[in-house]
């Protein structure tokens, strides 16, 4: 989602809002305590960071949205592709690393087992053969030669057995730390891949992050959206803003908080409380105040009407704004 920071950057209304006050402001001044302005709107503009094909569009302009609703869709059939594939790749690598882990599968441990039961039970004969050699060595019935055979013989099954014993011990334990680390490493890898993929294929579907009102469409289905091109305009009740400008001489009149009355055509009146002072001073713009006052410093004020009458006031439409109530001002 991408906001802009005023109407005045996307909407040609300005220049008729000052025209309008232009007139009315040449008819009569205002008076003392009362403010000529106009209604801001702070669009929110709502795009998906990868282009594509718009398929789906389900709002309409003016339409009143809520928090979670859709909005539209692009194609995604190339994201989805991207997703089952490293969906497949990331199982592979957790199945692998698990693999590595557990160590060998029991049927190979217990064929290990068989072979060093065999291996012992080669090395027991070999040491009973060698045994029984001594002795004949000894009454000198067999030769030295026959003896250092029955000698080596014995020598290398039990080394055999030693080598069978370590190969189980090793199945048992799993693989190397090295190699779990970097079956660990290539995981991860394809984790951090697999998160992009999902990430990517949930931008082609935007939903509405906020209240408000369907301010305008940009495009509709079968037409192509670039990467960052807004779709939808919504227009969040809280980013209706009251603007106007007042003297320097009033500016210490006015605080934060402070209490305001919006009033516009057709006789309403708005509740309002001010929450933006500027900081800095500017010359009066020549279209909105009476020649009388276009040399004098102003500063912008800003004020935010009450939630229930939200839905009265719309951008571009000019007002006035009092400290005072209709009802007060006519008893004074």
């Amino acid at each position: 989602m991408r906001k802009t920071d005023s109407l005045s950057r996307f909407s040609p209304w300005h220049p008729i809002i000052l025209l309008v006050a232009l007139f009315t402001g040449s008819c009569a001044d205002p008076p003392e305590n009362t403010f000529q302005g106009y209604v801001e709107g702070e669009f929110v503009y709502v795009a998906s960071p990868i282009g594509g094909r718009l398929n789906v569009l389900s709002v309409s302009r003016g339409q009143t949205i809520k928090k979670g609703d859709p909005l539209f869709e692009l194609e995604h059939e190339l994201e989805a592709s991207v997703v089952r594939e490293a969906t497949e790749k990331y199982r592979e690598a957790m199945e692998n690393l698990a693999n590595l882990r557990k160590g060998k599968r029991p049927s190979e441990i217990q064929a290990i087992q068989a072979r060093l039961k065999s291996a012992e039970a080669d090395f027991r004969l070999a040491r009973i053969e060698y045994d029984r050699r001594v002795k004949l060595n000894k009454r000198q019935f067999i030769s030295e030669e026959s003896l250092d055979r029955a000698r080596t013989d014995q020598a290398r099954k039990s080394q055999l057995v030693r080598e069978i014993a370590a190969d189980l011990k090793t199945a048992r334990l799993g693989a190397r730390p090295d190699e779990i680390k970097a079956a660990e490493a290539e995981a991860d890898a394809v984790k951090a891949k697999l998160a992009q993929a999902e990430w990517n294929f949930a931008q082609k579907r935007q939903i509405s992050e906020r209240n408000g009102l369907v301010f305008d469409i940009l495009y509709y289905p079968g037409e192509w959206v670039p990467p960052g091109r807004p779709v939808v305009a919504l227009l969040p009740p809280e980013n209706i803003k009251i603007r106007f400008f007042v003297p320097e001489k009033v500016l210490g009149r006015l605080t934060l908080g402070q209490k305001v009355f919006v009033s516009f055509d057709g006789g309403s009146t708005v509740n309002a409380h001010i929450d933006f002072i500027s900081p800095r001073a500017e010359y009066t713009p020549p279209v909105i105040y009476s020649s009388q006052s276009r040399a004098k410093l102003v500063f912008l004020i800003e004020a935010a009407a009450e939630p229930d009458s939200i839905h009265l006031l719309h951008p571009g439409q000019p007002v006035d704004v009092s400290e005072s109530s209709p009802k007060e001002s006519s008893h004074e």
